[in-house]
C-alpha cells in the first residue's frame, strides 16, 4: 500500500495487521469504564465495518479487528457519534488503567477511577522516546499489578490509633496481615516499619478507633515484556494530587530528557542511574 503513513494510523490506533489492508483499532479506555452507550457503539462498528467480534486487551483496553485501510475515516466517524475514540500507539504515554477503587470496593483507599481520568486528560498520547504506561489500583490488594507499570499509584492509608473509642476488641489485630498491631488489653501499639498502609485497621474497626488520612504509593520503572522488572517505590506516602503529579511530571520530564529512542523507562534509569532520578523525584517530592 504506497504512499500509507502508518506511523500516523499507529499514533492514532490503528495497528497493521499481517492480512494486507488491514488494521486492529485500539479503544481508549480510561480506567477500564464504558458506558452502555460506548459499549453498544463498538459493536455496532465491529458488526459493521469489522468482522463481528472485539479482542480485550490485558490492559482493559478493546481492538476491533480487520478494519480495511478504505473504511478508517468512516469507522472513526460512527465511534465518534458514540463517544467512542481511538487510543494511540507507538511511543507516547499510553490509556491510564485502574481498578475499580473505593467508589465501587469496600477495599479501595482512593478513587482510582477519578484520578485515572485526571492522569489521562494530563498525558494521554504525549510524545516520548517510548512507550509509557500508568496504572492506578485502589490498595495493597493491588488487583491492577501497579509496578507492572512505568509509573504504579496504588492507594494506601497513614492510619493513627485514638485511644478514647477503643473497645480493646483485638479486631484490627487480627485484620492486619503484616502483624503490624499489637492489642495487650486497652492498649495498642503499631509498629510503623511494619505497616504497609493497608487501611484494614480502619476498615474493620466497629468503633471508629482507627482513622485513615488516604494516599498514594507511587513506584517507578516497572515493566512486563520481554523482560521483567517490579517498579520501585521511592518516596513515603504522597497526600495530595498537587504533590503527586509534581512527582509524575518530574518522572516524565526525566525519562523525556534522558531516554534513547526505543528505550524504556527502567533501562533509562539502569543506563542513566537512579541516583539522578531520585534527586529529581525528592525535589519535586518537596515542591523545590
Amino acid at each position: 500500500m504506497a504512499g500509507v503513513d502508518y506511523a500516523a494510523l499507529k499514533k492514532g490506533g490503528f495497528m497493521r495487521q499481517k492480512q494486507k489492508g488491514f488494521f486492529s483499532l485500539r479503544i481508549q479506555v480510561v480506567g477500564g469504564n464504558l458506558t452502555a452507550e460506548n459499549i453498544k457503539t463498538v459493536a455496532e462498528v465491529a458488526e459493521k465495518y469489522g468482522k463481528g467480534y472485539v479482542h480485550m486487551t490485558s490492559r482493559q483496553g478493546i481492538e476491533i479487528p480487520f478494519v480495511n485501510f478504505e473504511n478508517i475515516e468512516e469507522v472513526k466517524a460512527e465511534l465518534a457519534k458514540g463517544g467512542v475514540k481511538p487510543g494511540v500507539c507507538g511511543p507516547r504515554v499510553r490509556t491510564v488503567t485502574a481498578c475499580q477503587g473505593s467508589e465501587i470496593c469496600p477495599s479501595g483507599c482512593i478513587d482510582t477511577y477519578s484520578l485515572a481520568q485526571e492522569l489521562d486528560e494530563h498525558y494521554f498520547g504525549r510524545e516520548l522516546p517510548h512507550k509509557f504506561k500508568f496504572g492506578v489500583t485502589g490498595c495493597q490488594n493491588n488487583c491492577l499489578k501497579a509496578e507492572e507499570n512505568d509509573i504504579g499509584i496504588k492507594g494506601g492509608m497513614e492510619v493513627s490509633w485514638v485511644e478514647d473509642k477503643c473497645i480493646g476488641c483485638g479486631v484490627c489485630e487480627k485484620a492486619c496481615r503484616q502483624g503490624a498491631i499489637k492489642c495487650e488489653g486497652n492498649k495498642v501499639t503499631i509498629n510503623r516499619d511494619q505497616c504497609n498502609y493497608c487501611g484494614r485497621c480502619v476498615k474493620s474497626c466497629p468503633t471508629d478507633a482507627w482513622e485513615g488520612n488516604s494516599g498514594y504509593l507511587v513506584s517507578f520503572g516497572g515493566l512486563f515484556g520481554n523482560q521483567i522488572y517490579k517498579g520501585e517505590q521511592l518516596l513515603p506516602i504522597v497526600h495530595d494530587k498537587e504533590t503527586l503529579f509534581r512527582v509524575t511530571d518530574a518522572a516524565i520530564d526525566f525519562f523525556r530528557d534522558h531516554a534513547n529512542p526505543g528505550e524504556r523507562f527502567r533501562l533509562t534509569l539502569q543506563r542513566v542511574g537512579e541516583v539522578e532520578f531520585r534527586k529529581k523525584i525528592k525535589e519535586a517530592y518537596e515542591g523545590k
